[in-house]
């Protein structure tokens, strides 16, 4: 299921291929995080930075010299350290990323200001995404600065910085075979994961108990970590786009809405659904559902190659409102209504986004000012909501509280589309038969 020593090399080489000549690209590392005075976070590499080298430590420096003579592929990071390796788990230290990661050449990382700025010199372009990390920042220019102070004797600094990020997020939007494996494996285990937590769930139980399904699913399966923090949200708690505190008992005759999915290998999935605690859903619940099913849908009708990023979002729109004005929860004309975003007061958020080694993964939404065309090899989420606030007095009390989402992660293809989180149950006859079925 992992990447290969091949494809990193041809990530690195399609990315040089794009880089003004004779230019050099620099990319740190992620830190490591203190979560509480001596003790850290789970570290999680720059996805970046994953998604050239393959390298899972910290303290360490991509540098990337196309049509060097004598290797274009620089890694530096920590030695081995027989003492620190028995507290803090091995390292690869530099023979390691030759050998395991292909570097051509690697270097301590406490060598990296005798080196690197040697490695610049000459250069003409500097290709850095300035702003992210304003320590690395500032030691970037320290050693464009040491060039600089050296021009009279010769050196030549650089001229011009230009931003990574235009280049690799672009690269990172279209998914390689193997990354789509990787996350459809992702979706599948994901998916079962919902499916466990419908199977388990009854009155009583507390948010944070289905929480705890899904994560065992999930690392049982070889997922250790979830791609974000999982939203259990029960009841009126499912109106809260971003509910992580996960901590209320659950009652019958509520919805609950969740929100998880597990990362793989670095890649996300990122599944929501939305279910009857007692496993029925009211009447009311049922409306809504179908509704919000209906405008998942709709949105997906109109995803293939040629169309355009917002399309999905209109059409979601657009079968919401008419739904709304159908129940009676808006008044008015449907053309107004979409005019005036009156939908906005129950679905808030935009139909999706991109997916990847980030669950909010990069690309951009427009090109040229126009919404980006969909093309094969994107991924995407399609991620439809309906949330009517417990607070909210211009509609009748029946409707109150009840908070739903349907989100699902989509493959462009060259046909279409591919869901690749379909495993898990969506319909209300499917939700329902599988929750009787676990009794």
């Amino acid at each position: 299921m992992t990447i290969t020593k091949q494809e990193f090399t041809r990530r690195r080489k399609q990315l040089m291929a794009m880089m003004e000549p004779n230019s050099i690209a620099i990319l740190p590392s992620a830190a490591e995080k203190t979560r509480s005075r001596d003790t850290e976070y789970n570290f999680r590499q720059d996805s970046d930075f994953l998604y050239l080298t393959g390298f899972n430590e910290p303290e360490a420096v991509l540098v990337l010299l196309p049509g060097r003579e004598h290797g274009e592929y620089v890694l530096f990071c920590r030695e081995r350290d027989r003492d620190k390796e028995i507290w803090n788990g091995y390292r690869a230290g530099p023979e390691g990323a030759c050998d395991k990661f292909g570097a051509d050449d690697a270097f301590p990382i406490d060598d990296i200001d005798d080196i690197l700025p040697g490695l610049i010199e000459g250069r003409e372009r500097v290709y850095y995404a300035m702003g992210k990390d304003q320590d690395f920042d500032h030691q970037v220019m320290v050693w464009i600065n040491a060039i600089r102070a050296r021009v009279r004797t010769g050196a030549i600094p650089p001229g011009e910085f230009l931003d990574l990020d235009h280049l690799l997020h672009d690269m990172r939007l279209y998914k390689s075979a193997a990354e789509i494996r990787l996350m459809q494996r992702a979706g599948d285990i994901s998916a079962a994961a919902h499916a466990r937590a419908m199977k388990i769930c009854k009155p009583g139980l507390y948010e944070y108990q289905l929480e705890a399904e899904i994560h065992h699913e999930f690392s049982f399966n070889g997922a250790r970590f979830p791609a974000y923090n999982t939203i259990v949200g029960g009841g009126a708690n499912g109106c809260i786009l971003h509910y992580v505190e996960n901590s209320d008992a659950l009652r019958d005759g509520d919805l609950v809405l969740i929100d998880a999915g597990c990362e793989l290998d670095g890649y996300a999935a990122d599944i929501t659904r939305t279910f009857p605690i007692n496993g029925r859903f009211s009447d009311e619940q049922k409306a809504l559902y179908e509704l919000t099913l209906r405008a998942q849908e709709a949105a997906l009708a109109v995803i293939a190659p040629g169309r355009h990023w917002n399309e999905p979002h209109e059409a979601s729109v657009r079968c919401i409102t008419e739904g709304l004005l159908e129940l009676g929860l808006l008044r008015g004309e449907l053309e107004q209504l979409i005019a005036d975003e009156a939908y906005k007061e129950f679905y808030m958020h935009r139909i999706g986004h991109w997916l990847g080694l980030d669950v909010h993964d990069v690309g951009d939404y427009r090109v040229g000012g126009e919404w980006r065309v969909l093309e094969p090899g994107m991924v995407m989420t399609v991620e439809p909501g309906i949330y009517v606030s417990p607070d909210n007095a211009s509609v009748e009390a029946k409707w109150r509280g009840i908070g739903i989402r349907i989100e699902d992660d989509v493959l462009i293809t060259k046909e279409g589309y591919e869901i690749l989180t379909g495993a898990v149950p969506k319909s209300v006859d499917e939700i329902e038969a599988l929750m009787a079925g676990a009794a």
